[in-house]
């Protein structure tokens, strides 16, 4: 975490950005302090003020937290959650996860193939990363959404996204009912 950058997102040098708006900086803020308070900071990506002093910048931070039922809402910013267990639990800990009713992306790390296709199977998340950062989908390649409370709908850049845009309009005239007459209309066989 030493090594992020916090700053301008047009500079090709920066990791981590600003987030969305002053509304969500203070909410994730006040999530950070919480736990703060409760000593369950492990580290926090400091910030250089030229770079952040300007804009809704929030310091990448990790948490020791006791588990995921904890979390009462997504948090959706720089925050690391760590919760351990055993591996007897795993199950537990996939049940919670799905039972929050967020799904936008998960991340597993494993040499184990087998290990790392089945968790990524039984996620109930739009996107699930294998061996890899949890961020940064690629464009055209990757389309990216969620499932439940963290998004609806096709994927941004999926199959279905364009039709997202479109809105179907059918219109039909009875042109009959306006004194029209229909035998134009009908095929003759003869």
């Amino acid at each position: 975490m030493n090594e992020l950058h916090v700053g301008d997102p047009r500079q090709l040098g920066t990791d981590v950005g600003p987030v969305i708006d002053e509304d969500a900086r203070k909410g994730l803020q006040a999530h950070i302090d919480a736990l703060k308070s409760e000593g369950r900071l492990v580290a926090e990506t400091p910030l250089a003020a030229e770079h952040t002093e300007n804009g809704t910048y929030i310091a990448p931070v990790a948490f020791n937290i006791d588990s995921i039922d904890s979390l009462t809402r997504e948090q959706f910013g720089p925050i690391l959650h760590i919760v351990r267990y055993k591996a007897s639990q795993l199950d537990k800990v996939i049940d919670e996860i799905n039972a929050r009713g967020y799904g936008l992306t998960f991340g597993v790390h494993s040499r184990n193939e087998s290990f790392a296709a089945d968790i990524a199977r039984r996620m109930r998340v739009g996107n699930v990363y294998i061996n890899r950062n949890i961020i940064g989908a690629v464009v055209g390649v990757q389309p990216f959404g969620g499932q439940g409370l963290s998004g609806t709908g096709p994927k941004a850049g999926g199959p279905h996204y364009l039709y997202r845009f479109a809105t179907e309009k059918t219109i039909t005239n009875n042109t009959a009912a306006l004194g029209g007459n229909a035998s134009l209309l009908a095929l003759d066989d003869e």
